[in-house]
């Protein structure tokens, strides 16, 4: 769950911080006020693609930063820093981090879908996950996963044993200068922090010492020390406490308070003491890192890189030197594998293909509400068999998503057919269809505790409609966190929670802003959705009534609950 963000220098927002609720929560404002930025903003938390022209005019760097709870109710920060020169950094829980880890991180915290986003649909190697968890197959995906491994790993183990004695060679020659490079180095986990972090401290080490000496003695050594005049307020302070109870509790904290600053005197002493300024020390970290900075280049990206490259190439190198006399072997071990995956495979295919009729008839329905009225659907395999080539840890089918979104036009895919409106309602079908299926385990992929952001979803759509978008997203919030950019007021009334976005003119610089709305703030905003600059009590009256019927019909669905 997205709980706060931060986001400083960012295009028009100068400095904004939003303090997001649980369920379902609603950013409206004028067009161009800088909705979309928020959304770009989170986007950039996912690892998009950072720009310099992002950057503030006029200013070095801009800055997002947000705190998620994650499934484990753990508190995650995540910080994304972009220069003004198109260098950024980022940061988890105040690490640095390369932008696969926030991605990877990210990606399980956050959907976004928006408009003009990449959306992982669009992929159809998405599709199939999509429809195993639907025809709660999931299980014999991750066996079908497993077993694809385990051929895959046979299969190189077979090519190695294979090679001639000249290829054998070469590649042994390869190996071994590789390997005796890497174990020459002997890198440790976590070493190249621990050097940097040394270096850093060298590199101040008299600047430190000092540091640490004028501490030590204000604390403990010089006639007028902290710690000397200390025992002078505690014994004032203890007779005021005879005088008036209220000076007790002070009396009892100044043990403690003398030990934390002795502690603290007798490590700043042990600490200085044990720096060593001497450049050959220096030199020798600097020596060091630059070894651990070489392997990284060559075998990382990181350092756990170079390790694990180190446990591969042995491994290796223990195939080629081994593994001719276990030719026979292997092949009969290949044969087993390959049995068993396409077992395993066909089981999969199975289910998928006896679940995609219901999952099509059923995202059909859904779509119907959704303003796309009479859209077909279909998911489409290959025909006949794969061939070996073509089978993968996702088993022995490819399959699509067709959609047809207008009467009388033909089935495409869906990346060719719809736009970023239409593919946020296709999204909220699926995630509508995870909610409303509670043994699928389409909920484990699409309904983990994470948060939903649509943008645009109301595009090309009112009136009736717009009331049943809205009450699905309020549905979706109350099992995940709902981000939802609108300019409609029916979702709008939906919200647990509406934040307004507005642009004004500060000096000569334009500035967004971002407020929460309390109840009254809420009826003129959605007053002025209703009937645009012009806020009478007539659309004030439609306002609150939307509102009312918001809560009216959250009562009527409680009492259903209740019936049923």
């Amino acid at each position: 769950m997205l709980r706060f963000l931060r986001i400083r220098n960012l295009a028009v927002i100068e400095a904004v911080e939003v303090e997001f609720e649980s369920g379902f929560n609603v950013l409206t404002g004028e067009t161009g006020a800088g909705k979309s930025i928020l959304v770009e903003a989170v986007g950039l938390l996912l690892g998009a693609r950072a720009s310099a022209d992002l950057v503030r005019t006029g200013e070095v760097q801009a800055t997002i930063e947000a705190i998620f709870d994650d499934p484990a109710r753990r508190e995650l920060i995540v910080r994304r820093e972009i220069s003004n020169q198109g260098r950024s950094r980022s940061f988890i829980d105040g690490a640095l981090a390369t932008a696969s880890a926030l991605r990877d991180l990210s990606a399980r915290l956050v959907e976004l879908h928006g408009q003009h986003e990449h959306q992982a649909l669009l992929d159809p190697l998405a599709h199939l996950p999509l429809l195993d968890d639907y025809a709660n197959a999931r299980d014999v995906a991750d066996d079908v996963r497993a077993a694809w491994a385990e051929l895959r790993s046979l299969r190189d183990e077979l090519e190695r044993s294979r090679m001639d004695e000249r290829e054998k060679s070469a590649r042994l020659d390869l190996i071994g200068f590789q390997l005796g490079e890497i174990e020459r180095g002997a890198p440790k986990p976590g070493e190249d922090e621990e050097l940097a972090a040394t270096r850093q401290v060298l590199a101040s080490a008299e600047r430190m010492q000092r540091l640490c000496e004028e501490s030590y003695a204000a604390l403990y050594d010089r006639d007028d020390a902290v710690l000397a005049g200390l025992g002078g307020v505690w014994k004032r302070v203890g007779e005021l406490a005879t005088i008036d109870p209220q000076f007790a509790p002070y009396v009892e904290s100044g043990h403690g308070i003398k030990s934390q600053l002795e502690d603290l005197a007798f490590f700043l002493r042990s600490y200085a003491d044990g720096i060593d300024a001497s450049p050959a020390r220096l030199q020798q970290v600097e020596d060091r890192l630059a070894l651990v900075e070489r392997l990284k280049r060559k075998y990382g990206p990181t350092l756990a890189d170079v390790i694990e490259r180190r446990s591969v190439l042995a491994h290796e190198r223990d195939l080629l030197t081994g593994v001719g006399e276990r030719a026979d072997d292997l092949l009969k071990r290949l044969e087993t594998a390959t049995a068993e995956y396409l077992s395993k495979a066909g089981e999969l295919s199975r289910r998928r293909r006896a679940a995609a009729g219901q999952f099509a008839r059923e995202m059909e329905g859904l779509l119907d509400e959704l303003a796309m009225a009479r859209t077909r659907f279909e998911v489409r395999f290959n025909d006949g068999e794969l061939p070996e080539s073509g089978w993968s840890e996702r088993g022995i089918d490819n399959a699509e998503f067709f959609v047809s979104p207008n009467p009388g036009e033909e089935l495409r895919p869906l990346a060719r057919i719809v736009s970023g409106g239409e593919l946020s309602r296709v999204m909220l079908a699926l995630k509508t269809l995870a909610n409303t299926k509670p043994g699928s385990m389409l909920q484990s992929n699409l309904g983990a505790p994470k948060t939903l952001i649509f943008d645009e979803v109301d595009a090309g759509i009112g009136g009736r409609v717009a009331d049943v978008v809205g009450s699905r997203l309020q549905d979706l919030g109350k099992r995940f966190q709902v981000l939802c950019i609108t300019h409609l007021p029916q979702i709008a009334a939906r919200g647990d929670a509406q934040f307004l976005i507005e642009k004004s003119i500060r000096g000569s610089r334009t500035v967004t802003h971002v407020e929460r709305l309390d109840e009254q703030g809420r009826v003129e905003e959605i007053a002025r959705m209703i009937g645009g600059a012009s806020i009478t009590e007539h659309t004030r009256a439609s306002a609150l009534e939307l509102l009312r019927d918001r809560d009216a019909g959250e009562r009527r669905k409680a009492k259903a609950k209740v019936r049923g």
